[in-house]
């Protein structure tokens, strides 16, 4: 009989990079992920498609499964499979990881237990609060904020007489709904009712909520504020380094909630840019990029390549489908020699510059507009030009080459296609005004955009989020559906976008 394996994987507090490289290990050979309401679902990408994936999150007293329920289906899925644990910080401490190992042991379960990075110091850290500090304290402790409820009635395992003056940095979890209780204890057995506190909620996300004050006046600030759980609570004189040191919540974009409907396979690089400036990405792409319907038209023209004086391309992934099928042709670079090349803007001839190849011709402005008045300077009058592009695209610089008397050969190359998507969540985030900012970076997102979501579902949000479009061109889409662009840059760059938005909401 095939026996399986339990790994209790610590998630990590909330940043999902946070987690560490044996987690992410174990994850991508999981067949089965069992996971809490602390980790973040960002990790279940690592898993493999096909794993079983199963919610076992406890939430605010409302639980989707009790202990001994969840100790259960872990031996159950843990007989016959690769089974993951994930569990939010670390899964022993206060994960409850040490009595889900107990019932593995029992059962005869083999399991490994992968350490996580705690939000006891994590999330500290992110909200500018060391735990020791040289000027401060040499000591800490950490605390359950929350007791089981099967305690014997008046007998708290928390000596409140000894770590209520016995370390210098006081951390609990789980504490929001006993924070009175909390201070009111500390106060009672020797702290300092001026003592420093800080509660932080959601840390080390883009929805990090911090709330300072003392142990006598903490509880009146958490509860003007509505902070709600989960939280965590940190006591000591290092809560004073925050005004120093909170870098996290000070970067241009924290908190902002930015739509991506930028394709999945290129949101990467434009997600990992405002993600780094703080900002809460949602991804909700609008394309797909997919083969076009035939190669015929691309294979013949690479057959043929040598009877082009120009290659024009237009986008990264006109030079990725073309490339491949050049190889697919047992052909490669050598033979483009005679052809000169053109890239619409950086990325692009980045992209030539990958496999080896430099274009002749990158224009200062980045649209097709550009690449005729670049084209200017060269005599273009019965030259051949070959354009590999998406099968759907703006005629503007085919035309204006044939009446400046070229030859031009447009091959599709790709197409974008309309993706399968779910689009209620996006719809719900649009009707209760919660996203800050919809990015464009091209005319196919805005009208597919509009293909998934009904000019109803923006009339409480319109005037109150900016739109964000790449350049002109996407602009005059997006205004064609009613949206007034608020962000465009000069540089018609992913880079020049991100920059631009930082500029709008530093004003905003």
């Amino acid at each position: 009989m095939r026996k399986g394996k339990v790994y209790l994987v610590g998630a990590g507090p909330g940043d999902p990079g946070l987690l560490t490289i044996r987690g992410k290990e174990v994850l991508e050979k999981a067949e089965v992920v069992i996971f809490d309401y602390l980790a973040n679902e960002e990790l279940l990408n690592f898993a493999p498609p096909g794993a079983e994936r199963i919610y076992v999150g406890k939430k605010g007293g409302s639980h989707t499964l009790g202990q001994e329920a969840i100790n259960a289906l872990l031996v159950e899925k843990g007989r016959e499979n690769v089974v993951v644990r994930l569990k939010g910080g670390d899964p022993f401490i206060f994960g409850r990881g040490g009595e889900e190992a107990q019932a593995l042991v029992k059962n005869g379960i083999t399991f490994e237990v992968v350490p996580g990075i705690s939000a006891a110091s994590a999330v500290p850290a992110y909200a500018g609060i060391p735990l020791s500090h040289r000027d401060f304290t040499a000591t800490i402790a950490f605390i359950t904020g929350h007791e089981r409820a099967d305690k014997d009635e008046g007998k708290s395992k928390i000596a409140w007489d000894k770590i209520s003056t016995g370390a210098g940095t006081l951390v609990f979890f789980m504490g929001v709904k006993n924070l009175p209780e909390i201070c009111r204890n500390l106060v009672q057995y020797g702290r300092p009712a001026d003592s420093p506190v800080a509660l932080i909620r959601w840390g080390a996300t883009p929805m990090q909520q911090t709330v300072t004050g003392t142990l006598c006046d903490i509880v009146d600030k958490v509860k003007e504020a509505n902070l709600q759980p989960p939280a965590i609570i940190i006591v000591g004189e290092v809560v004073k380094c925050r005004d120093e040191l909170n870098w996290f919540e000070r970067r241009p974009l924290f908190g902002r909630k930015i739509v991506i409907t930028r394709a999945r396979e290129q949101a990467s690089g434009f997600r990992a840019e405002l993600e780094e400036l703080g900002a809460k990405c949602i991804e909700f792409p609008t394309i797909a990029i997919a083969p076009p319907p035939s190669w015929d038209p691309l294979d013949g023209a690479i057959r043929n390549l040598s009877q082009y004086d120009w290659t024009i391309f237009t986008s990264v992934n006109g030079v990725r489908f073309f490339m491949e099928r050049l190889l697919a042709a047992g052909r490669d670079a050598r033979d483009l020699k005679g052809v000169r090349l053109a890239a619409i803007g950086p990325k692009t001839a980045e992209a030539l510059e990958s496999v080896a190849l430099r274009p002749d011709l990158v224009p200062s402005e980045y649209r097709a507009e550009a690449i005729l008045d670049s084209l200017s300077e060269h005599n273009v009058r019965a030259k051949r030009f070959l354009m590999p592009r998406a099968l759907a695209a703006r005629e503007v610089l085919p035309e204006k080459l044939r009446e400046r008397g070229a030859q031009v050969d447009i091959v599709p190359a790709y197409q974008t296609v309309l993706p399968e998507q779910d689009a209620h969540k996006i719809r719900a985030l649009l009707t209760n005004c919660e996203i800050d900012c919809l990015t464009f970076t091209s005319s196919s997102t805005v009208s597919n955009f509009f293909a998934l979501i009904a000019n109803e579902d923006l009339q409480h949000c319109r005037d109150r989020m900016a739109v964000a479009c790449i350049g002109p061109v996407t602009a005059e889409t997006a205004a064609k559906f009613g949206l007034k662009t608020s962000i465009m840059p000069s540089e018609y760059t992913i880079r020049g976008l991100v920059g631009s938005i930082v500029s709008y909401f530093e004003t905003h």
